[in-house]
């Protein structure tokens, strides 16, 4: 598993009263922990920290969908179900340049 990867994981409701098992973005991979972004079929709400996920050969998703960099989650890598797909590399670089502005973090490169 690493950054890009599209996978199957029990995604908790904000109000941590279930989950339900949803595709998310694998961000990071640090020993046996994995942090995601959320992906959301729900396109009709898109905020500024949101990033359009077109449905596409390489990732795999069903239906064009929004990466929500607003709900984040770091898990065991063993809750994680199985991968579906990844991004392509434009795709990913888009996300890494969400993620600096989620973050205000100055873009050094």
């Amino acid at each position: 598993m690493k950054k890009g990867d599209i996978v199957l994981v029990p995604f908790p409701y904000t109000d941590l009263s279930a989950t339900k098992i949803r595709p998310a973005l694998v961000l990071s991979t640090e020993l046996n922990d994995v942090t995601l972004a959320f992906i959301s079929t729900n396109i009709k709400f898109r905020t500024d920290s949101d990033v359009f996920l077109a449905k596409n050969e390489s990732n795999k998703l069903k239906f064009d969908s929004l990466l929500k960099l607003n709900r984040l989650l770091t898990l065991t890598s063993d809750l994680v179900e199985g991968k579906i797909g990844e991004l392509t590399t434009y795709e990913l670089t888009k996300v890494d340049k969400a993620l600096l502005k989620v973050f205000k973090i100055q873009n050094l490169f």
